[in-house]
């Protein structure tokens, strides 16, 4: 997602690239390189096939497909087809979007003790938000069993591992952290300083862009533009009620749902903005943020799940965002109107973001610590509970 500087695809560990390389086998969604369904568990998982090289492991990818994470019995049948006929004592990560709701496959693998697994948790199946209450459900306790089973898991922030470790009673030295990186960008020029707003996320439910609709309603007296950057086909109801949302308050000429964009597309929009704001009622990390971050864009988002740890301070212990209480559009409308008022707390917000820039961790960390957990996959036991 966005700006990739000019640089060799494989980083280096120490220097040095190894001469030998394990084999991973990586089985994600079918629809991982999709355009128009970007989503930070597929830039994660297409940059992890790009930088675990550079830490001794070859990546053999396997997609497959189906509607994740309720697949039919055609994509259960081709999950199980394709962990058949790997070798025994292959190491396999898995997207948690299909390892996790699919324990009927998983775990009779797992008790065999044939390959050596771990699955990438990128967010828990029952916290997507909108879920009926009985699918929430079913999907929790699948999730369950499948990470109970499995010798490792891997998590995207220290707030993910705990939450895993306490929702599903998981052995705490068996959970792992593999934070996403950030590819440093150049400095965005922005608009004016102050008055472009950007969001980038899917539209969904869960981003909760309808808090931001109310939100940017209530400062209408303010001299804001909002570009809503994300996918519109996860949940095209709730895509007619934010346009909806957006026409009665009388907001179509100010705030525009842009679609998915990626490439220079997106590097155009996090270039003109100067101030994130992302309005999610879960999140396991916030790519969106440290993306906006690499760029030394200051944020607004909702104190949620692990977007604090994506926030971050500055190496002198500024803080680059603010962060507001979910279910409270009138706290973003006030901090929105503090933004535009106040030019010293745009400045100490912006410093803070061009410092933090500087000292945010990139993608070559991610994959040291996917390969540390893939190391280890061997000696560890069967079961993480």
């Amino acid at each position: 997602m966005g700006y990739v500087p000019k640089q060799a695809s494989f980083p280096r560990n120490g220097g040095i690239i190894p001469m030998s390389l394990r084999t991973v086998h990586f089985v994600m969604p079918g629809g991982v390189d999709d355009p128009s369904a970007p989503s930070g568990g597929n830039a994660y998982d297409r940059r992890a096939c790009l930088d675990l090289p550079g830490f001794g492991w070859q990546v053999q990818r396997h997609t497959v497909a189906g509607d994740w994470p309720r697949p039919d019995a055609e994509a259960r049948a081709e999950l199980a087809r394709t962990l058949r006929e790997l070798p025994d004592g292959a190491v396999v990560l898995f997207d948690g979007l299909v390892a996790c709701s699919v324990p009927e496959v998983i775990v009779p693998e797992a008790e065999e003790g044939r390959l050596r697994m771990a699955v990438l948790v990128h967010l828990p199946l029952g916290d997507e938000t909108g879920l009926d209450t009985d699918v929430a459900a079913e999907l929790d306790a699948r999730e369950r069993a499948v990470l109970r089973a499995v010798p490792a898991v891997v998590a995207t922030s220290d707030w993910a591992v705990r939450r895993l470790v306490s929702h599903h009673g998981l052995d705490p030295d068996r959970v792992h952290v593999a934070a996403p990186g950030a590819d440093i960008a150049p400095l965005a020029p922005g608009t004016d300083g102050v008055s472009r707003l950007l969001c980038v996320a899917a539209v969904t439910p869960r981003k909760g862009q309808h808090r931001l609709v109310e939100a940017l309603a209530a400062v209408a007296d303010l001299p804001w533009t909002c570009a809503l950057v994300g996918g519109l086909h996860q949940d095209p109801d709730y895509v007619t009620h934010l346009r909806g949302l957006i026409r009665e308050h009388g907001l179509d000429d100010r705030l525009e749902l842009t679609g998915p964009q990626t490439g220079a597309a997106l590097d155009a929009s996090y270039a003109a903005a100067d101030l994130m704001v992302l309005t999610s009622y879960a999140e396991t990390y916030g790519m969106a943020v440290t993306e906006a971050l690499a760029r030394g864009i200051p944020v607004l988002a909702t104190d949620v799940g692990g977007v604090p740890e994506a926030v971050g301070r500055a190496p002198d212990g500024g803080v680059p965002g603010i962060l507001v209480p979910p279910e409270n559009p009138a706290a973003i409308a006030a901090e929105l109107r503090g933004w535009f008022g106040e030019a010293d707390v745009r400045r100490r917000l912006k410093a803070a973001a061009r410092s933090r820039r500087a000292a945010l961790g990139g993608w070559a960390s991610t994959a040291q610590s996917l390969a540390g957990v893939l190391r280890r996959l061997p000696t560890e036991p069967r079961r993480a509970a």
